[in-house]
């Protein structure tokens, strides 16, 4: 029923998935903060946001621009320039 080869098999998986539970369970610690760190990190959230939201305007207005000129070079616009 039970030969060697399937033992060993059995008994080498298992150390596999202990030592990978115990390599997890490490990696799954997490770092307390002091509570003057967490009020600098609730500090530094509203210049963040606004780097965040001027970065993003910025990327809206130069695409919108590219898009308009792109547009402008099709052919509606061609039509009346007399470009046909």
């Amino acid at each position: 029923m039970w030969n060697t080869k399937s033992v060993l098999l059995f008994v080498a998986s298992l150390v596999a998935v202990v030592l990978i539970s115990m390599n997890m369970a490490n990696a799954e610690e997490q770092k307390t903060y002091t509570p003057k760190e967490t009020i600098q990190a609730f500090a530094e959230v509203p210049g963040k946001v606004g780097n965040w939201f001027t970065g993003e305007v910025e990327k809206t207005k130069e695409y919108q621009a590219k898009s308009w000129a792109d547009m402008k070079s099709k052919w509606p616009f061609t039509m009346f320039k007399g470009n046909q």
